[in-house]
């Protein structure tokens, strides 16, 4: 296959985990009012922990034991109504870029949905269109954790209030989510 048609796979399947609305998106439009550059730090947090699953993928082809996956829902969930509660306070865990990475990491690490991706697109992508897929793929979620803030720092300034509430719901309805799929994980 063309080099060129691997590249542009990758990107559409790298903007495919980057681009829907969901709690990494949340943080990044959240921080991306300070600074498009304090979004992009959430954002690369996140493309962090995609590359960690992709070796993960890679190298034990998918195995992962579900005794692993159950707390997982009730970490993230419980992280997750945290960070809602800290947007509307105005009060993020950190506010420095560094730490920014780290909130972008351990969402990334702890998303159960993340790491779901990742056992079945991941794995599908791997198999069929082989790994010269993944440098499209990591390009495709630069480019989204670099536009994406920078269109919020554009237009947030002037809507803060309402990037706070739409990133502070859509973080507790997936906290809700997470923590009560775990809930009956146990049961």
């Amino acid at each position: 296959m063309n080099p060129l048609i691997y590249l542009l796979l990758g990107v559409s399947l790298g903007l495919s985990i980057a681009a829907p609305p969901g709690p990494v998106n949340a943080i990044i439009a959240n921080e991306s009012v300070k600074s498009w550059l304090h979004g992009s730090s959430v954002g690369a947090g996140a493309m962090t922990a995609d590359f960690i699953f992709f070796i993960i993928i890679y190298f034990i082809q998918g195995f992962i034991p579900i005794f692993i996956l159950k707390p997982l829902y009730l970490i993230g969930g419980g992280f997750m109504i945290y960070l809602a509660y800290a947007t509307l306070k105005s009060k993020m865990p950190s506010k420095s870029i560094k730490g920014n990475y780290l909130i972008g990491l351990t969402i990334g690490l702890t998303n159960p949905y993340q790491i779901s991706w990742w056992l079945t697109v991941g794995i599908s992508m791997i198999k069929s269109l082989s790994i010269s897929v993944i440098p499209g793929f990591f390009l495709g979620i630069i480019i989204w954790i670099i536009s994406f803030p920078k269109l919020i720092n554009k237009l947030g300034i002037r809507y803060v209030n309402y990037v706070k509430i739409i990133s502070a719901i859509i973080l507790a309805a997936f906290g809700i989510f997470l923590l009560y799929n775990g809930m009956v994980s146990f049961l």
